[in-house]
């Protein structure tokens, strides 16, 4: 049996040249960088910040006039609706992570509340979910009477401590009386928000719809009171056709106008919005929204939490790829370099040829 090999340890003397060596070595010196990084990466908490957010609550109208299809796309026109939801969609990655949004939809004279905020990052799937599954036919009675839903929709989101942010195209149906709508009771501005007012400028046909939601064509003008003819009339009513103060006082001909038609009713939206302390924006097209309300709302302070893992392990990785191929690269580069200065043409000599 051959006596076991003993290798000579290593002297003292040999080690400080041998770290020195090292130490003078780019290579070494990445790899090493890139192991206290990734050490780090390991034991490194998350950094405490602040950011500033919103709440609000989103209610949108869905009223049949919200149907019409008055917003150019490349396949022709998209419906409010449809605008308003991409709009939406297109808002929620636009707000800062802690935001939160609730979802609400308004028929008739009051909203009806989806949900109460949720978070924008933690729960972006089910709220774009929810956002994209609006449909018309969700509406439970035809009427749209945009004040009354309006106002219960600020108590609303006052009740959850949110800001509002109110979808419509302002078309009151049935339309007015001649004495004006319902006034606002509540204190203007104490809750803050925005108005959105969506559809084009121009007159546009509603579509109808029949009982199972199929689209049968669009809405006529004996289909949509065109008149309201509650309370005191209007104050031409005696000069119309067949007046009687007492059996005909808003005369005795059919009502006419264009009732049946819709149009974003921007001046009526403004107003409201000057009653109970909102501001108004239009909607020119699926995007656009986040910076108005972040603008209009309430700005809310939102503890967050940053953290450092992904960027000290990135910068890990970076000095191991550094290290693994600067050298190979800088042989290559060399190499072309040798090989373009080989190949390059001898200049000519210059100067006078003697003879």
């Amino acid at each position: 049996m051959s006596p076991r090999r003993v290798l000579p340890p290593v002297l003292p003397s040999v080690l400080p040249p041998l770290v020195a060596r090292n130490l003078r070595d780019g290579r070494f010196r990445a790899l090493a960088a890139a192991l206290a990084l990734a050490l780090a990466a390991l034991v490194a908490p998350p950094i405490p910040f602040t950011r500033t957010g919103v709440s609000v609550l989103a209610v949108v109208d869905i009223t049949g006039s919200m149907a019409v299809r008055d917003y150019p796309a490349a396949a022709g026109s998209v419906s409010r609706l449809e605008t308003v939801k991409a709009a939406l969609r297109a808002m929620l990655p636009d707000l800062p992570c802690g935001s939160r949004v609730a979802l609400g939809l308004f028929t008739d004279r009051r909203p009806f509340l989806l949900f109460t905020p949720v978070e924008v990052c933690a729960d972006f799937a089910p709220l774009d979910g929810a956002i994209a599954a609006l449909d018309p036919r969700m509406a439970w009675e035809g009427d749209s009477r945009v004040a009354a839903g309006l106002f219960r929709s600020i108590a609303m989101a006052g009740e959850i401590d949110a800001d509002l942010l109110f979808v419509t195209d302002g078309q009151e149906t049935p339309p007015l009386p001649a004495s004006g709508g319902p006034t606002f009771d509540g204190e203007a501005g104490a809750v803050r928000g925005l108005i959105v007012g969506a559809g084009g400028y121009g007159l546009s046909p509603i579509p109808r719809f029949d009982d199972r939601g199929r689209e049968t064509g669009f809405l006529g003008e004996s289909d949509v009171q065109q008149e309201n003819r509650s309370g005191p009339p209007p104050a031409d009513a005696e000069s119309r056709e067949g007046y009687n103060p007492r059996n005909a006082p808003f005369g005795a001909q059919a009502a006419h106008g264009t009732e049946h038609l819709s149009s974003v009713r921007e001046p009526y939206l403004r107003r409201l919005a000057a009653e109970t302390g909102l501001g108004y924006v239009h909607l020119d097209g699926p995007g656009g929204l986040a910076a108005p309300l972040r603008a209009a709302a309430t700005p809310r302070p939102l503890p967050g939490r940053l953290d450092p893992r992904p960027a000290l392990l990135a910068a890990a990785l970076g000095l191991t790829l550094l290290a693994l191929l600067a050298s190979p690269l800088a042989r290559a580069l060399r190499a072309l370099r040798g090989r373009a200065a080989h190949l390059a043409p001898t200049p000519a000599p210059t100067g006078a040829i003697r003879t």
